[in-house]
């Protein structure tokens, strides 16, 4: 998990998130204000999580920009922990509020391998 949270630490400081950690998952909590499910793209592919999210602005056309400040589009890409899996992985929004949660792999059950003698040559 600690590349996730090093990739989430170089984010820009303008995108906000939590990433919290149960036994059984990881859930990626991310502000993505203006954003619907219509416009929001997750996407898990060779290990990596790629989040693709825009935002349409509506202006009336009495006024004109002065200044934009806001972005219209978010497109991050982080790793995935190595003990994740995208199996049974979910993505939720609401009220501009991206929930990602990514189960973790079953622990391997640990396997005894007998060790037998070999013929003396």
């Amino acid at each position: 998990m600690s590349t996730l949270r090093e990739a989430l630490g170089d984010l820009s400081d303008d995108v906000f998130f939590d990433l919290l950690e149960s036994d059984e998952s990881y859930l990626l909590v991310l502000d993505v204000p203006g954003v619907s499910a219509e416009t929001l793209q997750v996407t898990v592919d060779g290990g990596q999580i790629e989040i693709d999210a825009s935002r349409e602005k509506s202006m009336d056309d009495e006024y004109r920009y002065v200044e934009e400040n806001r972005s219209l589009f978010l497109d991050i890409t982080l790793p995935m922990p190595t003990d994740a899996t995208d199996t049974g992985a979910a993505a939720t929004v609401e009220r501009g509020v991206l929930e990602l949660t990514l189960p973790k792999r079953a622990a391997a059950d640990e396997t005894t391998i007998d060790v037998v003698a070999g013929e003396d040559v």
